[in-house]
């Protein structure tokens, strides 16, 4: 198990730390009724943002954008980001016509505005079969970076590992980076996600300086438990990665009752010398 370096003597409380959380981590306990009690006993434990992981045409945990911003502000919170993604079918890949794509984007830009983002990122799009679709992606990426910019908001596209498999000779998260615009599209890049590709998050921060404005800070379980994340690295060199805010997210859980997860990966966080207590520029 790895261990958190102290960073105060233990009778010392944790230095209070910006630490969004990603509402999917908690997909198992929350619904429509309950999500806003949930998020109080979350940031009692530390956290002190959200990211949503639920969007449906114009609701957001099936409540409209004002109410859900309200709710999450009563519990303690604030509403930072938001996972949001609208594929491309193979008939808009091979014309390249975007038109539908990108008016679904205009009623989804203007909801998270309304809730009070930050923040949109693309959680996936698949691996592509082939660098023409590729390159239209790294488009309609751009596009949707554009549109909300000018409606106030930060773009990003989040990975998985598959990101770190070649399309047609070239990594595909390489041919991302190169081919989006990095004043309309930051990479809000998955810890964990990259080591399993069997990459290194700090080799990426170093190839690409200042592309990397989110993170989503994940482990094999609870975070910090597993050893396999060089957290501490990945931390030391934040300036280098251009972050401004983290995300905490829990895919899979050692307990039953996850909310201890829940607190261990914020305490782990909170006690670890390497993480300051705010990246917001």
């Amino acid at each position: 198990m790895a261990l958190a370096l102290a960073c105060a003597p233990k009778e010392t409380a944790p230095v209070k730390k910006d630490m969004c959380v990603q509402m999917y981590s908690a997909r198992s306990i929350i619904n429509h009724d309950n999500y806003a009690d949930v998020l109080k006993t979350i940031a009692e434990m530390g956290y002190t943002a959200v990211e949503t992981a639920s969007y449906d045409n114009g609701l957001i945990y099936g409540d409209q954008p004002d109410v859900f911003k309200k709710k999450v502000e009563g519990a303690g919170m604030k509403v930072l980001s938001a996972h949001v993604s609208r594929g491309l079918s193979a008939e808009e890949l091979a014309s390249g016509d975007l038109t539908a794509a990108l008016e679904w984007w205009d009623k989804c830009i203007e909801t998270h505005v309304q809730a009070g983002m930050k923040y949109l990122v693309t959680p996936w799009m698949g691996l592509q079969k082939s660098i023409h679709d590729l390159q239209v992606y790294c488009d309609y990426l751009n596009e949707v970076g554009r549109r909300c910019k000018a409606a106030g908001l930060q773009y990003g596209y989040h990975n998985h590992a598959y990101e770190f498999e070649k399309v047609e000779g070239q990594v595909m998260y390489d041919y991302l980076l190169e081919h989006t615009d990095p004043a309309l599209v930051f990479f809000q890049m998955d810890v964990y996600w990259t080591v399993i590709g069997k990459a290194s998050p700090v080799d990426y921060f170093e190839r690409y300086p200042g592309r990397f404005k989110m993170l989503h800070i994940k482990d094999e379980w609870e975070v910090g438990q597993s050893g396999m994340v060089g957290f501490d690295a990945i931390f030391k060199n934040a300036d280098k990665a251009g972050l401004q805010d983290f995300v905490v997210e829990i895919e899979r859980y050692k307990h039953d009752d996850i909310l201890i997860s829940f607190r261990e990966s914020a305490d782990y966080l909170l006690n670890a010398c390497f993480v300051k207590p705010t990246y917001s520029k």
